[in-house]
């Protein structure tokens, strides 16, 4: 399958080979890359011929990673390292805010808040290797 994707106004032919394979992999430009996407079965429709773009957010990475709402932890969608943190503990943040960059094969990727809350905890420095799923931040209870 292949799905055009616009970033920064420049448009991307991306083949997919399996939407449903873990990672996926995803061809761009002829290099070849493993995306960890997030999981939400319950929220996907059945037929990804039916998805409907989401509407685009200012410097929206794909790769951000979302806390479960209720959830307490924010982990890295995938392994990199990170450039910039942008919060500390006991910043308070609503949902979309921008927590940290993350780079990952020479992309950056802008992590935000999934949920508004107060960062209770920040477990990650610039230049840290992170690896996939580790956890990033803990909001407060």
């Amino acid at each position: 399958m292949i799905i055009n994707v616009s970033i920064a106004g420049k448009t991307y032919a991306v083949k997919i080979e399996d939407l449903h394979a873990r990672p996926v992999r995803a061809e761009v430009d002829g290099e070849v890359f493993d995306v960890w996407p997030e999981e939400q079965a319950a929220t996907q429709p059945a037929n990804p011929a039916s998805v409907q773009p989401a509407p685009e957010r200012p410097a929206a990475s794909p790769a951000a990673p979302k806390a479960a709402p209720g959830g307490r932890d924010v982990n890295s969608p995938l392994p990199g390292v990170i450039v910039e943190v942008q919060v500390k503990a006991g910043t308070q943040v609503k949902s979309g805010d921008p927590l940290c960059v993350l780079e990952a094969m020479k992309m950056k990727n802008i992590i935000r808040a999934g949920r508004d809350g107060v960062i209770a905890e920040v477990f990650v420095s610039a230049g840290d290797q992170v690896r996939h799923n580790q956890p990033l931040f803990r909001f407060e209870a």
